[in-house]
């Protein structure tokens, strides 16, 4: 199995957890109905024929975690993601939270 070179053990104790399975559950935005609501693509494994091998990382569990905070978390606050659904589920929390009204401005047109 391929690994990164740094925090290779908390790599391996995040790929164990998840069962070399990337643990996107339609965060992503896809329901993955194929494969029983989790993304079926495997680490070192090729996701189609016309790509080459899929490459999970440990990531934060929540994607809008900033990098500097995710590189601090232990293995229970990370999870094995596949790069198109981190990125996919990132991009959804974003536009999430940027359309929800921030607390400070829940009252500014309010008589």
């Amino acid at each position: 199995m391929s690994e990164p070179i740094v925090a290779a053990s908390l790599f391996r104790t995040v790929m164990a957890a998840a069962g070399g399975r990337c643990q996107c559950e339609g965060e992503c935005g896809q329901a993955h109905a194929k494969s029983e609501g989790r993304c079926p693509r495997e680490h070192d494994q090729y996701a189609s024929k016309h790509s080459g091998p899929v490459r999970l990382m440990a990531a934060a569990a929540d994607p809008l975690t900033p990098d500097c905070q995710a590189a601090a978390l232990s293995a229970s606050g990370l999870r094995a993601w596949c790069p198109q659904c981190f990125t996919a589920a990132r991009r959804s929390a974003q536009r999430r939270s940027a359309s929800a009204p921030s607390a400070d401005q829940c009252g500014l047109f309010d008589l």
